[in-house]
């Protein structure tokens, strides 16, 4: 009887006890997850003067769909809602809006343009609502202390125009340089970051800084006029629609300056295509993103990852549009944010999760390219490889560069 009575005892107190550990190891939630899926939100430029970014959300759709099928983030699905806002400040505004007051979404994952997420940034703070991997590299991104619920994904601008300042004084330390940038955050961030670099020397080195916007039909009067300068750099710092007319203008006009072009603009088959592969042709720029086009890549292991990814997921895209390996190593960045989380999704556990990547390696950045962030550096990617355009392809060259911490 006494043995009874103890096992009894014991099984309450067992009993006790896994209700104890149940109620510590509680799920927990914040508006937009729960046991069964997480939504996540996100703005793109499906139409407007950036539309060729458009292919990014479309990558980020079929990823997570892939994600989905494969029984999804520790068994819940991602329900991903993508809306257009044309590149254009006022429709993001009212996007972003509606995604978190009426959709009710967990977060907002990759909108694109540094204009347009401006618009929002102090909105989403505000709310506290995550505005988090987004497709723009404005420096202004990683500032934890003032925009706790921001975070960028890709280099900033600063950092890249920096790393081509010291290309241009090592290769032509007397150039004359023009300048041509967009008129906003994006192009004036390339802008500082080139004199930075040039310091005292940036008023004898830049004979011409000109500005468009991108509400324009044709960029062509521009290109004349800085031809006119007499320099032998051009910094072209446009997004790929004006890119692309840059470098067929310069062909056309027989100008052949040092050509340097934004990353953001290196799309084969958005750019490089449309404007002419022979007129592309020297184009310098610097990467950290595999080229899906390129031989070079057709035994490595990631790269395999997204071969078959599009194959299965979206058949007949255009694998030579690096926005595809963009979304793709974006998507996948999220995607393991998410798996750190846990059962705690809360907006706070995923800011803190993505402020602890370490060494964290998509699949189609390029080897020795890593992702690490810190409570105090929400820059995910601060390193690059100059790359020459040659023979309808992408040539890295040179060492990878390791940029401040502070980009």
């Amino acid at each position: 009887m006494n043995d009874r009575k103890l096992s009894l005892l014991a099984a309450a107190a067992a009993l006790v006890l896994l209700t104890t550990q149940g109620a510590l190891a509680q799920k927990r939630y914040d508006t937009g997850a729960s046991d069964t899926e997480i939504k996540i939100g996100n703005v793109e430029a499906y139409s407007g003067p950036a539309s060729a970014y458009g292919v990014i959300g479309k990558t980020e759709e079929a990823y997570f769909k892939m994600i989905n099928d494969n029984g999804g983030i520790n068994s819940r699905k991602i329900d991903f809602i993508s809306y257009d806002d044309g590149y254009s400040p006022p429709k993001t505004v009212e996007q972003i809006r509606k995604l978190i007051e009426s959709d009710e979404v967990f977060l907002v994952f990759n909108a694109l343009g540094t204009p347009t997420q401006t618009s929002v940034q102090r909105y989403h703070n505000a709310k506290k609502v995550p505005q988090l991997f987004l497709a723009t590299g404005a420096s202004k991104w990683n500032d934890p202390k003032e925009f706790p619920w921001t975070m960028g994904f890709q280099p900033s601008y600063r950092v890249e125009a920096r790393i081509f300042a010291k290309y241009i004084l090592k290769e032509k330390p007397n150039a004359k340089i023009a300048v041509f940038y967009a008129n906003d955050d994006f192009g004036k961030d390339y802008v500082l970051g080139l004199k930075e670099v040039f310091g005292d020397k940036a008023k004898d080195l830049i004979v011409a800084e000109e500005s468009y916007e991108t509400t324009e039909p044709s960029i062509d009067s521009h290109i004349v006029k800085l031809k006119g300068t007499g320099a032998d750099v051009f910094v072209n710092i446009s997004t790929p629609k004006f890119a692309a007319q840059a470098i067929k203008k310069i062909a056309e006009l027989q100008w052949k300056p040092m050509h340097v072009m934004t990353d953001v603009s290196i799309s084969i088959g958005a750019v490089m295509k449309p404007a002419g592969l022979d007129a592309s042709e020297g184009v310098l720029s610097a990467g950290y993103l595999k080229d899906a086009s390129d031989p070079q890549w057709k035994d490595d292991e990631g790269m395999k990852k997204f071969m078959a990814f599009v194959d299965k997921y979206m058949p007949g895209a255009n694998v030579s549009d690096t926005n595809l390996v963009y979304g793709f190593a974006a998507a996948q960045t999220m995607v393991q944010v998410l798996k750190q989380c846990g059962d705690n999704l809360t907006r706070e556990n995923v800011m803190k999760q993505a402020a602890s990547l370490k060494d964290f390696t998509p699949d189609t950045l390029i080897p020795g390219i890593k992702i690490n962030t810190g409570p105090t550096d929400f820059a995910p990617i601060e390193q690059l490889k100059m790359m020459q355009f040659k023979d309808g392809k992408w040539d890295f060259f040179g060492d990878i560069i390791s940029a401040e911490t502070n980009g």
